[in-house]
């Protein structure tokens, strides 16, 4: 660590947390009435707030708090900046003055992305204008997350994204003004998460902290809150995808994503997120997770030499052996697929259809993308485009065969 450079240490949501940690809603509720608010946009998909069991309680907090709301259940995963523009519009016909998301960074991000655009000084612009930062964001109307996976940390951090298709960019916005309110953590509601978004999501968690290490801005504290986040999802991983009902792996990994969340937004983000986000934006039916563990070897085999020492220490539960030294980059890199694929995240890009035309056009908006540019400033290694077409193209293929 540069003990002369001088780093931020964020932490703005008051996050409720542990099972049961839902029936908080009433008490956000009744704060919300009590700060004048008579109406929210609640921003969720069409089956997540149902099945989880949350509407059965939020909406009678709602009702016993006197605050209307106006539910938009429009959001998809990769959310379009055309779903905000949808969602905002249906806020404002209801005067809202708050956002509740229910969900996880799909809706979540919808709803702080929203809670932008309703605030009165910039009622004049959309989504576009937003995500294209054509104004500076600098106020929102209250937010509330309601998070239903262990693996964004959105409903702790600054941070939302949002893709533009017709450009094929997802750029991501880091702004005081999307730290939400208030947030609720309850494992409960995750017993039903699918096998598929339980590893994608925790992979998510995993490579927050991995990037938020290694960046340039990193400090004690994100180096600290990375090594634990890794330990716990090498151990509680497996046992969520073979036991799914237990709530203590939920905990621990709802935790990991957690505390993975206030890492990187104290650290950042640089190499696995930059380059993931162009290929969700080529192909918006990547789940995000998923894009993340098909290219995190290639990029832990790049940057490994620059910090051995704090790689070492966060894959020590998934690579027996390593003593962070330069020279056991590879070593490191194929250890962590082999984990990858033993928890049952085995596809690379050319099994998701990716060719190398595709790779091409990947690199070119990795740096044209706004935003994008501003996270490969702080990878450890200088990111060229050379180095990110070779990671990439070593990604199409596990590099363990």
């Amino acid at each position: 660590m540069n003990i002369n450079q001088v780093v931020e240490i964020r932490s703005k949501t008051l996050c409720y947390f542990g099972v049961g940690a839902l029936q908080k809603v009433t008490d956000i509720c009744a704060y919300l009435k009590s700060t004048g608010v008579k109406s929210v946009l609640v921003t969720t998909d069409e089956i997540v707030y149902k099945v989880t069991g949350v509407w059965e309680v939020l909406e009678p907090a709602l009702k016993k708090a006197g605050i209307n709301y106006a539910l938009y259940t429009g959001v998809v995963p990769n959310p379009t900046v055309d779903g905000i523009d949808e969602a905002v519009a249906l806020g404002k016909k209801a005067g809202a003055g708050a956002v509740i998301g229910i969900g996880g960074g799909s809706a979540i991000d919808t709803g702080k992305s929203a809670a932008v655009l309703l605030h009165p000084d910039f009622a004049k612009y959309n989504a576009r204008d937003l995500y294209l930062f054509k104004f500076d964001a600098t106020k929102a109307v209250p937010i509330i997350a309601i998070n239903t996976t262990h693996g964004t940390g959105t409903e702790v951090d600054r941070f939302a994204v949002a893709s533009i298709p017709e450009l094929e960019y997802k750029p991501a916005l880091a702004v005081d003004c999307l730290y939400p309110q208030f947030a609720i953590d309850d494992p409960a509601i995750m017993r039903g998460l699918p096998v598929g978004q339980t590893m994608y999501t925790a992979v998510d968690a995993l490579n927050h902290v991995v990037e938020a290490a290694t960046s340039l801005a990193t400090n004690p504290y994100v180096v600290m809150t990375a090594v634990e986040t890794g330990r716990l999802v090498a151990k509680y991983l497996p046992q969520a995808v073979a036991h799914p009902d237990d709530l203590t792996a939920r905990y621990y990994l709802l935790y990991a994503s957690m505390i993975g969340g206030i890492c990187f937004d104290n650290g950042l983000l640089h190499y696995t997120h930059a380059m993931e986000h162009p290929l969700s934006g080529i192909k918006p039916n990547l789940p995000h997770g998923l894009g993340l563990g098909m290219i995190l070897p290639a990029v832990i085999k790049v940057i490994y030499p620059a910090c051995p020492e704090i790689l070492a220490s966060i894959f020590a539960s998934y690579v027996p052996g390593l003593k962070g030294v330069a020279g056991e980059a590879e070593m490191c890199a194929k250890g962590v697929e082999q984990w990858l694929f033993n928890v049952g995240v085995t596809e690379k890009l050319a099994d998701f259809g990716y060719t190398e035309k595709d790779l091409e056009n990947a690199t070119r908006l990795t740096f044209e993308t706004p935003s994008l540019s501003f996270l490969l400033s702080v990878a450890p290694v200088k990111a060229t485009e050379k180095i990110v077409r070779n990671i990439y193209m070593e990604s199409l293929k596990p590099m363990c065969k």
